[in-house]
């Protein structure tokens, strides 16, 4: 933690004052190893984007050698990474393919989210992960977005929950001390009013070391523009504060509660920005968040998906596109506030870096020790 606390005003002065030169490399990054998806959810139609396959990945992907590549260039640049999809663990080296982000640049956290359709499969992944990452915390955030049928019918698979059930099983009797197990509800139209009840039975059957929500999103990488799959302003609202309200009820230690109280912060912004639908907080996407699409191409954020360049046409030096001229053009639009989202990824980086953000933060933790 006082390594990434030393490395945050770097960021925050090249956002306002274009200073340090060149611009750090990013804290938070996400590696996109493949678009296929064995999901066919009401929120998402990445898995329509898969092209030809062959060997187990599609042609355009990147190679593990070209990945290898990638991430060496990246060196210990980022805090904490996330390895995506489409399902990431479809991706026959997945696990490979973390070993060398592991080795290269060292991440404290690794997120694996995943939908829980291949059980032992994901649980097999897992297991290799954490042993070949010991010194990386693991988290690992299967995907319930509703409960028993509800969940099946929203991500479009009959049998997911049991399937989501037996892989979250198999997670738990895993004996690794640096994996988290976590629970990752995406709150749309269609499960908003039902999240705070899924959230108890959750509790109650599961008991997860963690329990996050997302808001639905119209995402250019997930062809979801136009699609309407975000709940209103009000609905979230009313489901948001009751699932926080359920949430404070439960005991968290440690930097678990740094996390809640983040966790909290990000609900209150999404409820802004629902209502707004601006750029509540300046948005560090292209400073210190960034994608790596499964092709090569390098994004700022998911949901403009905005290629500022491939990573095979800069001989895969991530440094040569991100101190580019197309990254700088790209920067000058988001600062200006041309886009606006609640990407959590970035939302989370964004509050680390925006001072009132960090003292809400705070002023969380105080009234939560002074209920206790």
């Amino acid at each position: 933690m006082l390594e990434l606390a030393r490395r945050l005003p770097a960021y925050w002065l090249s956002r306002r004052l274009g200073w340090p030169r060149p611009l750090p490399l990013p804290l938070s990054l996400t590696l996109s190893l493949t678009y296929r998806c064995n999901s066919r959810c009401l929120t998402c139609n990445v898995w329509r984007r898969r092209g030809e396959s062959v060997e187990g990945r599609d042609t355009d992907e990147l190679a593990v050698d070209e990945w290898e590549r990638v991430l060496r260039s990246l060196g210990h640049a980022p805090y904490w990474i996330t390895v995506s999809g489409g399902e990431p663990l479809l991706r026959s080296e997945a696990v490979e393919i973390i070993r060398l982000a592991c080795e290269h640049c060292r991440p404290a956290i690794l997120n694996i989210p995943t939908n829980g359709l291949l059980p032992e499969r994901i649980a097999h992944a897992v297991g290799e992960v954490t042993t070949i990452c010991p010194h990386t915390d693991i988290v690992v955030n299967l995907s319930l977005d509703g409960w028993g049928a509800e969940h099946d019918r929203i991500r479009g698979v009959p049998g997911n929950f049991e399937r989501s059930l037996e892989t979250y099983r198999r997670l738990r009797a895993l004996e690794a001390p640096n994996l988290t197990l976590g629970v990752h509800t995406v709150v749309s139209r269609f499960n908003a009013e039902g999240v705070p009840a899924l959230y108890t039975r959750v509790q109650e059957e599961l008991a997860p070391e963690s329990y996050v929500t997302e808001i639905a999103e119209e995402r250019t990488e997930l062809g979801t523009v136009g699609s309407d799959v975000a709940p209103d302003a009000a609905l979230y609202a009313g489901t948001i504060e009751q699932v926080m309200a359920l949430q404070s009820r439960h005991r968290v230690d440690g930097l678990g509660r740094v996390t809640w109280a983040f966790r909290r912060r990000y609900y209150r912004m999404v409820q802004r920005w629902l209502r707004e639908r601006r750029q509540v907080i300046p948005c560090y996407a292209g400073w210190a968040s960034a994608q790596i699409a499964p092709e090569g191409d390098v994004w700022f954020c998911c949901v403009r998906a905005q290629p500022v360049g491939n990573l095979r046409e800069a001989d895969y030096d991530f440094r040569r596109i991100w101190w580019g001229e197309q990254a700088q053009a790209l920067r000058e639009e988001v600062r200006a506030g041309a886009c606006d989202c609640p990407l959590a990824n970035s939302a989370y980086t964004n509050l680390l870096l925006h001072p009132p953000s960090l003292f809400g933060v705070v002023w969380e933790l105080v009234r939560r020790n002074g209920r206790r």
